[in-house]
């Protein structure tokens, strides 16, 4: 098997820790694509058609707050991690430390 033959997979591990990787980035506050680019940079690379509306469900499940600054000649919208988001991160963070040493304990 090509490693061609297994993106499906690696996109979908990859989808889930995509919402850890943000919840983590945006403890300091950012715009979408200032977030594209960190977690471009971080090992996460992802698209805007991903990642625009994760931020609005995470925003709606009250994990992230966000804001609109108008200071600049383009008006972009902040995100922040919430309460609720910095929770979940560290939950989530758990989780997958577990998984892995689970998963390095397998034959």
């Amino acid at each position: 098997m090509s490693d061609d033959e297994f993106d499906g997979h690696l996109q979908e591990l990859r989808r889930g820790t995509l919402v850890l990787a943000s919840l983590r980035l945006l403890r300091e506050p950012g715009y979408g694509y200032g977030l594209l680019e960190q977690l471009s940079a971080a090992g996460f690379p992802t698209d805007a058609n991903t990642l625009y509306p994760l931020l609005r469900r995470l925003e709606k499940q009250g994990c992230l707050v966000s804001a609109w600054n108008t200071d600049e000649a383009r008006p972009r919208k902040f995100y922040r991690t919430s309460e609720a988001g910095i929770r979940l991160a560290d939950i989530l963070i758990r989780d997958v430390e577990a998984i892995a040493a689970a998963a390095k304990k397998l034959p």
